[in-house]
């Protein structure tokens, strides 16, 4: 059963909005700012149109008012609830495709940003589907979809209520589970794991992994640092762990 935030959620921005009425998103409303460029926005128009979808063009205060604190770009929507998906059609998903499941898994990832970038970068990379925890983790918001330049409407996002307990059954599947840690020996590029069923951890920007997501981490792997500071934003650090699995794949065939 897919599981329903209950309110309905605001979506802002010419990117989100037109990506969400790509891939068939339910859209209740969309508003347009009266002084929005045009050409900008007549794709977004077209779309809607064709979908049966109601638009007003409103004051740009409005749209201030429905997205506070977004850039909305002149285009806002009123969606149907973000649909999370469950684990296993995210297992199923990589199965349909031939491919072995490429998961990551998000520890307390907080910033809407970081989620949103993760996500378009998952989206680049062949990612199967994202997990998060339901609680200290950022969840799909406006600003979510914004930063991930529509790729939410293609990356599944799971919530799960345990993530410790979801890592038990992905490595009852045969899933191994990845660690990103500084402490570490073992060097992101020298390892051979990413070519077969792998779950990749990603840990909160501040604190990394919980101990105990890190204790049941099948392997554990650090990023080569050659700089002063030695950290890494979130999701530029994931950024780079995806793009070596999708190097490993390719290399592979």
């Amino acid at each position: 059963m897919e599981e329903l935030r209950t309110e309905e959620e605001i979506l802002a921005g010419k990117h989100s909005v037109l990506e969400a009425l790509r891939a068939g998103r339910t859209l209740n409303k969309i508003w347009i700012a009266e002084t929005a460029q045009k050409h900008l926005t007549a794709p977004i128009v077209a779309e809607a149109r064709k979908a049966g979808i109601v638009i007003q063009h409103v004051d740009k205060r409005k749209l201030d008012q429905l997205a506070p604190g977004v850039q909305h770009q002149g285009v806002v929507a009123q969606a149907a609830p973000f649909a999370y998906t469950e684990v296993a059609d995210i297992l199923a998903i990589a199965e349909a495709k031939g491919e072995p499941p490429f998961l990551l898994l998000l520890d307390e990832i907080e910033d809407p940003h970081n989620l949103g970038s993760i996500l378009r970068t998952a989206d680049c990379t062949g990612v199967h589907g994202v997990i998060v925890p339901k609680r200290r983790s950022a969840q799909i918001t406006a600003t979510v979809s914004k930063t991930s330049a529509g790729a939410v409407e293609y990356v599944p996002v799971a919530r799960v209520t345990n993530l410790g307990q979801t890592i038990d059954r992905l490595k009852e599947q045969g899933v191994w589970v990845v660690g990103t840690d500084v402490d570490t020996d073992q060097n992101l590029f020298g390892s051979d794991i990413f070519t077969g069923p792998v779950a990749v951890v990603i840990g909160n920007e501040n604190k990394g992994m919980g101990r105990l997501i890190r204790e049941k981490c099948d392997v554990l792997l650090k990023l080569p640092m050659a700089g002063k500071i030695n950290s890494l934003n979130a999701s530029v650090a994931a950024g780079v762990i995806m793009y070596e699995v999708l190097r490993r794949r390719q290399e592979q065939g």
